[in-house]
């Protein structure tokens, strides 16, 4: 039994959108929603519910349309078993956050705001979901969107679902835009610290070579290519010589060993951090990252970085403890970005977020609106509301 449960804590699995609306109208008390389990220390710790909705049954695949590019699933889907069933077709959800190897379902991944490098060129979720199906507190099944790229009409709960950590509703069932697997991929890895690599992304993202992903990790800058296999290969020989010495091709294995070391540094090994350390998802312009990355490591200790040069995106490892963790929310407060904690330790009472946002009274609007009384995932967004 988890830390967040008690013996009146009771397990519900709903198979499909009557079962989970039924779940949510027939209790009145707290809900915490649960997927895989990948995400549960990001944000702030909820409180203990009554009720935990399990989504991992509500999975498989709805609609798949491969001529208009969309694909219609239960929330409770991996994204890398969706994404095995689309490859037979030529086609992806070009999403790779960390998470997915573990088993990150697609509705979780959307509740929790994450991307990969990949999001560079394709976005994250919030710019893949095109339809939602949510259930809100008392039951009440709610749509958005639908399987038409363009559609706009109607209230877009895809994007207010998107980052929410389950406290505006279930998301139930979602339908994603699609992309082509490219025919071609390679890596390119250039040796070099922080601030190198930072002078480095900013003279390649000023050209012409459109990496598909850019990314510093641990001790060297990693630029992903992607297309058609003639164009990929004379885009790497472009980028070797405006990186010049030290720049290398990497081999189909290396590539793969590579990121997949940046994956562990994002997610831990095993979906946990070393022991006795806490992770945190920092965002901030990209001009500024590289700068606020290294404030962190030498004022605080941050190790373990993995820095998002052209999106924005980072993250640092810290040690655990409720002061250094709440220093470095302030400081990338200071510099105008956002903070989140994506991992701690087990039991570990830390801040989930820094200081609230301009925009936290028109959040709590929102949260009244959806859930007057509060019951999805209290305690996700403490202490901004």
């Amino acid at each position: 039994m988890s830390s967040l449960q008690d013996s009146s804590t009771r397990t519900v699995r709903p198979a499909d959108l009557a079962e989970a609306a039924a779940a949510l109208a027939d209790t009145a008390g707290q809900v915490l929603v649960s997927g895989a389990g990948t995400a549960a220390d990001w944000a702030g710790r909820p409180d203990a519910p009554e009720l935990v909705l399990d989504t991992t049954a509500l999975t498989g695949v709805r609609a798949h349309n491969p001529g208009d590019m969309t694909v219609e699933v239960r929330a409770g889907m991996p994204l890398r078993e969706l994404n095995g069933v689309l490859a037979e077709h030529g086609q992806r959800v070009a999403l790779d956050p960390a998470r997915v190897a573990l088993g990150a379902t697609a509705g979780g991944l959307i509740a929790t705001a994450d991307a990969g490098p990949l999001a560079l060129t394709y976005g994250s979720m919030r710019d893949l979901v095109i339809g939602m199906t949510v259930v809100l507190a008392d039951g009440t099944v709610a749509r958005s969107g639908g399987h038409v790229i363009k559609n706009v009409a109607g209230y877009d709960l895809a994007k207010l679902a998107h980052g929410c950590h389950g406290t505006l509703g279930l998301i139930a069932e979602v339908v994603l835009r699609l992309h082509p697997l490219p025919a071609a991929n390679l890596t390119v890895r250039l040796p070099g610290s922080l601030a190198e690599a930072a002078e480095a992304a900013a003279e390649i993202m000023s050209g012409p070579l459109e990496p598909a992903a850019l990314e510093w990790c641990g001790d060297a800058l990693l630029v992903r290519l992607e297309g058609g296999a003639a164009a990929v290969d004379a885009r790497a020989d472009r980028l070797i010589t405006l990186l010049g010495l030290g720049a290398v091709r990497l081999t189909a294995a290396e590539e793969a060993a590579a990121w997949d070391e940046h994956a562990v540094l994002v997610a831990g090994a095993e979906g946990r951090p070393p022991e006795g350390t806490a992770v945190l998802r920092v965002g901030a312009r990209p001009s500024r990252l590289a700068g606020l990355l290294g404030e962190l490591g030498t004022e605080l200790g941050a190790s373990r970085v993995t820095a998002g040069l052209a999106t924005g995106i980072g993250t640092v490892t810290l040690p655990a403890d409720p002061e250094t963790v709440s220093r470095a929310h302030q400081s990338v407060h200071r510099a105008g970005g956002t903070s989140t904690l994506r991992a701690r330790p087990v039991d570990a009472a830390l801040p989930g977020w820094g200081p609230a946002p301009a925009a936290v009274g028109l959040l709590r609007a929102v949260r009244k609106e959806l859930d007057p009384g509060g019951r999805l995932g209290a305690g996700r967004f403490v202490p901004w509301m």
